[in-house]
């Protein structure tokens, strides 16, 4: 027999837990991205140095996600079976030690190695630790998503899942000026570039905080000393209720069961089409917001610039996430995420290297794709559950995020082609975005037909 819970207990409950996991895992996600993305602008000193075309970084930048698909399903399910708290200390500790160790990139001697691959030997250093840090990262993201479903129920949880992901947001904005300092006050210091040292002392956080997530992150709600055994009871049985509520969806929970629903299939194909166009502008912005005028060397200028997009869309995807969960409209919001994104992007196209309506239109890009994909991932849990929604969700965040290495290799071959120009590529991209908000407006069974209670 279900227990009865007062709407005070419950969230008082809720409060606690959110409290607890959510600035913990948004610290996580923070030092996991930072770790991801500078290598946009490394980039911007790394690529003379090491004498990188746009073509060799755009698929440098891009080569993480081929890691990162291989081995997304297997760690995923990992995590299911080991337990999240020493398999996500232990991507976070790998990936920490690959990015520090980028700082060797000019280093490394690969002979007859790089020679067979026709590279020089830092092109294949760079390919080969930018692929190990996909290896090594693989299954954090979605294990997290996979985590807030043993905690909050599907009412509940776009708006944590978009609390979490500002941290895609907020590691912009606090990484840009930080490594953008870096690189301009700390070049030379010990004999090495300042993109040596932007590797270096953002990549040492990941362990560490790898080290803390060992040590204080529980497995699930029956593993929270900081939560009372009635605390624990009413989390554990709204979890159970909510899973139960997945059979009017057609509810998936073994493994191969995420497999033969086309409906995950449709959602990978979605995510893809998102992230393409999210890790383009993402890895390519220190060089679109350089190109607007900036001295080759400010680049904390750049940083600073930079923040002013991320900083929209950290306040635009909570609002956003929010006000899906108060409606209990899911489709609508994730496929008016891509909308905006496409306006942004032919922004982009249009208006060339004029200053002020480029940050506008890449102000929204971002806010269109960080709002869709904060109310995205309720999409596929609200019939995916159990080993099927570990498998599911993971296939649909591999699959996707290939397209985290074709959006950024996209814009590098298209400005290698045309002399540095990237309007066709925005162009492509907006298209690339249109299909995927196609595919969710036409998804069936994708979200319930009952309207969540509004949250307080």
């Amino acid at each position: 027999m279900a227990t009865t819970f007062s709407a005070e207990f419950e969230k008082s409950t809720y409060g606690k837990v959110a409290w607890r996991l959510i600035p913990f895992l948004f610290l996580c996600y923070i030092v996991a991205f930072l770790d991801r993305v500078n290598v946009g602008f490394a980039k911007l000193q790394m690529a003379p140095d090491l004498k990188f075309t746009d073509t060799v970084y755009g698929f440098g930048a891009g080569i993480f996600f081929i890691g990162y698909f291989i081995f997304e399903v297997p760690s995923n399910v990992l995590l299911e079976r080991i337990g999240a708290r020493v398999w996500i200390a232990r991507i976070m500790i790998t990936w920490g030690i690959i990015s520090s160790a980028f700082v060797f990139t000019p280093n490394i001697h690969w002979g007859a190695i790089a020679i067979a691959f026709n590279c020089t030997d830092p092109e294949f250093s760079f390919y080969f630790l930018r692929f190990l840090l996909g290896v090594a990262e693989a299954g954090f993201f979605p294990g997290i998503i996979l985590y807030l479903t043993f905690w909050f129920p599907g009412a509940r949880r776009a708006k944590m899942v978009a609390l979490f992901m500002t941290a895609i947001a907020i590691s912009n904005v606090i990484g840009s000026p930080i490594s953008g300092a870096i690189m301009q006050y700390m070049d030379g210091i010990n004999g090495w570039r300042g993109w040596q040292w932007l590797f270096l002392l953002e990549g040492l956080p990941s362990v560490l905080v790898g080290v803390l997530v060992f040590v204080f992150l529980p497995n699930g709600p029956k593993q929270a000393k900081w939560l009372t055994p009635q605390e624990q009871d009413m989390v554990v049985q709204r979890i159970q209720e909510d899973d139960a509520s997945k059979v009017e969806l057609g509810k998936k929970a073994h493994f191969l069961d995420a497999f033969k629903d086309y409906r995950v299939w449709a959602l990978a194909v979605v995510y893809f089409c998102g992230v393409v166009c999210f890790y383009a502008v993402n890895f390519w912005m220190p060089t679109i917001v350089q190109e607007l005028g900036i001295a080759k060397t400010d680049f904390l200028l750049v940083g600073l610039i930079s923040m002013i997009p991320w900083g929209l869309a950290a306040i635009a995807m909570v609002v956003w996430g929010a006000h899906s969960d108060r409606t209990g409209e899911r489709r609508w919001h994730a496929a008016g995420g891509l909308l905006v994104g496409i306006v942004g992007l032919i922004g982009l196209a249009l208006v060339g290297h004029a200053p002020i309506p480029s940050i506008i239109a890449l102000s929204l890009v971002t806010v269109g794709i960080l709002s869709w994909v904060a109310t995205f991932w309720s999409l596929p849990t609200a019939f995916l559950s159990g080993t099927a929604a570990a498998a599911g969700i993971a296939w649909i965040n591999s699959v996707g995020n290939l397209g985290g290495h074709f959006g950024p290799d996209l814009i590098g071959r298209i400005r290698t082609a045309t002399g540095g120009a990237s309007e066709a590529a925005f162009y492509t991209l907006a298209a690339v975005a249109f299909l995927g908000a196609i595919i969710i407006l036409v998804l069936p069974r994708t979200q319930p037909k009952v309207v969540p209670q509004p949250q307080h």
